[in-house]
């Protein structure tokens, strides 16, 4: 049996990494094709060519990379039609996705394709779920209520919950030993910095970031950095990070970024999937997010709901502070930032409260990856998937 998969940035990557993990679990034969990242080929997947070519977000953002985008949508069109999977396995990034899917409605009009991570319709771009009903043959989705959304148009979807419930449940690491195996001193503040796992995520936030640390630093005199990401990116966050003046230490793998959360005593990320992370992790923190100014300005007019973060989305309220758009700079980030780290129970009371809304991600049946797993091979045999 042959799985392609095709996955355009980091957090799928590790989504698509641990569903194969299940797959091959659950049939010792299968083999794997396509685009994937650095997850992936550490369990011997190829990739077609480099994921990180298809990690960028935003409507100008993307504009000086089409061409490129554009030829590896090519390729792996090409790629799929000479292969002929048993299943076409596609993972996020639904502006790749779509348009690759479109290419093959005529070229293999008999692939199987399941999807996996539904477009945030309840949040903006409503019109997708009819196009993805229309070009997928069934839908994973991750959270609880986006099911409706695309069955009303005749899509099979199943709910088979967030990766994150078990990505951290057998990590547990002791911060004292944490510092000690990476030398870093005893009494030091940990902070984690995560400023994205794109060019353009990283280029927009770490000089913000950068700015937020410098104003920290008189209150902790023993701050200390820790900043999780990938080596596609390493040298560009190094870059960013390396003049602040204050100790710092890239983190690799994803275990190891994992237990640098909790180790750590607050965290500053990007929003997106590593909030449940650190949420599941149990570290306070902080999100913010911008685009360059004209898509700020297009994202905040066609946006259909209130927060950015999943966890306030779920409650439906602000539990985890967020920086947005125009609210992401160091004016408005840095004093809510000095508040919780000054009072650790003020921090650790949002980061409690903001667990409770996590477990709503979890399927009562199965672990998510096990689910996802049976849905893919049903959906390979040829077989009907239960909703």
């Amino acid at each position: 049996m042959l799985i392609y998969f095709v996955v355009g940035e980091p957090s799928g990557d590790i989504l698509a990494s641990r569903l194969m993990k299940a797959l091959t679990k659950k049939s010792p034969g299968v083999r794997f094709s396509g685009v994937g990242g650095e997850a992936m080929t550490e369990t011997g997947f190829k990739s077609l060519f480099p994921m990180s070519e298809l990690s960028v977000m935003g409507f100008w953002e993307v504009a000086p990379r089409l061409p490129l985008i554009l030829k590896r949508m090519n390729e792996t069109a090409d790629d799929i039609a000479a292969q002929r999977p048993d299943v076409l396995v596609t993972v996020d990034s639904w502006g790749f996705v779509g348009r690759l899917l479109g290419k093959l409605e005529k070229r293999c009009p008999n692939l199987t394709k399941v999807h996996y991570v539904a477009p945030q319709v309840w949040a903006w771009k409503k019109g997708r779920a009819a196009k993805v009903a229309r070009m997928t043959d069934h839908l994973m989705t991750l959270l609880p209520y986006e099911p409706p959304y695309f069955e009303k148009y005749g899509l099979k979807c199943t709910f088979v919950g967030h990766p994150v419930i078990e990505n951290t449940a057998h990590i547990n690491v002791c911060p004292v030993e944490f510092k000690a195996r990476y030398g870093i001193p005893e009494t030091a503040v940990l902070l984690t910095l995560l400023p994205g796992s794109r060019h353009s995520e990283v280029s927009k936030l770490a000089p913000v970031f950068g700015k937020v640390v410098r104003q920290l630093l008189p209150y902790f005199p023993g701050l200390y950095l820790l900043i999780p990401t990938v080596s596609a990116m390493a040298d560009e966050v190094e870059a960013a990070f390396e003049n602040t003046g204050i100790p710092h230490l890239l983190i690799h793998g994803q275990q190891e970024r994992y237990k640098a959360f909790m180790a750590s005593d607050f965290a500053l990320a990007a929003s997106g999937t590593v909030s449940l992370e650190l949420t599941a992790c149990g570290t306070p923190h902080v999100i913010a997010y911008k685009f360059n100014r004209l898509t700020n300005i297009l994202i905040q007019r066609l946006a259909t709901t209130r927060f950015a973060n999943l966890i306030n989305i779920l409650a439906g309220k602000f539990v985890i502070p967020e920086f947005v758009l125009a609210n992401c700079n160091e004016k408005r980030i840095t004093p809510v930032v000095l508040e919780l780290m000054r009072h650790p129970e003020k921090a650790k009371a949002i980061a409690t409260e903001a667990s409770q809304y996590l477990q709503l991600l979890k399927p009562s049946d199965a672990l998510p990856s096990e689910k996802a797993a049976s849905v893919v091979l049903s959906a390979a045999n040829g077989g009907k998937i239960a909703k």
